[in-house]
């Protein structure tokens, strides 16, 4: 089974000092995601979930405690271009086309054979047909496809998703959750996905991982049977009512 085991985080706690203050932000996080797996995040503002998702992409290191993607530490996996992440702000380049901001960062690293991937990384997120586009002719929801076909030319084996659909409207989100469950079944990459939606962590997840206020703990880490492919018919499932019902009261309690 350790072979299966994508993101591994033991007893990890998050401070943060200043001359005049400390704040925790994180609290003995023990949580292990498997290959494949699809994990969304939900709990109040200020709860450390991004603090979370920041450790495990080494964009932050924690305080105390463990991390290991993929068996390695962070930095070496971000260095090995196993991690990729998604941020709610899908930050396009306003004078490159959607072929050329999908391009960027592969011509940064100067890596041809990401370079060759990025046609059918287009395609693989239902772009095609855009490339030439440029982000003022995109709607928000092809703007955000944009932003992940940029993470999924390097092929990550884990996907870091920080409220990647937070600024769009509601339908557009729900067109969006639809379209990134097929990405995600044709990468088989782990997702690590933060919301504050409870249907969208529900519709998406595997497993929803609810953290208390701060400084951050898990206070629930809830298995979702639901079968695969999901369409919008489930959200009106009386089992998906009730566990949206169940998770609104973690939350709230």
């Amino acid at each position: 089974m350790e072979d299966r085991v994508a993101i591994e985080l033991q007893d990890v706690q998050k401070v943060f000092e200043t001359d005049s203050n400390r704040v925790e932000a994180l609290a003995q996080i023990s949580l292990r995601i498997h290959r494949g797996e699809f994990v969304s995040m939900i709990g109040p503002s200020g709860c450390g979930k991004t603090s979370l998702v920041r450790i495990v992409g080494d964009l932050e290191t924690p305080t105390s405690g463990s991390v290991r993607v993929l068996g390695k530490v962070p930095e070496v996996a971000r260095r090995d271009r196993l991690v990729g992440f998604v941020f709610q702000n899908p930050s396009l380049l306003a004078w490159r086309t959607v072929e050329e901001n999908v391009r960027l960062p592969a011509e940064v690293f100067g890596d041809a054979e990401v370079l060759d991937r990025v046609a059918e990384t287009i395609e693989t997120v239902g772009l095609a047909g855009f490339e030439k586009a440029y982000p003022r002719e995109l709607s928000g929801g092809m703007q955000s496809r944009v932003a992940i076909a940029r993470v999924l030319t390097f092929r990550p084996s884990v996907l870091l998703m920080d409220e990647p659909f937070g600024a769009l409207d509601e339908i557009t989100r729900e067109k969006m959750q639809i379209e990134l469950l097929r990405i995600w079944q044709a990468t088989g990459a782990a997702v690590v996905f933060i919301t504050h939606s409870i249907s969208e962590a529900l519709m998406l997840s595997d497993r929803v991982v609810v953290m208390s206020e701060r400084p951050g703990r898990i206070i629930q880490d809830l298995t979702v049977n639901f079968s695969r492919p999901r369409g919008d018919a489930l959200r009106t499932d009386p089992e998906f009512v009730q566990m949206e019902a169940h998770l609104r009261d973690q939350l709230h309690g």
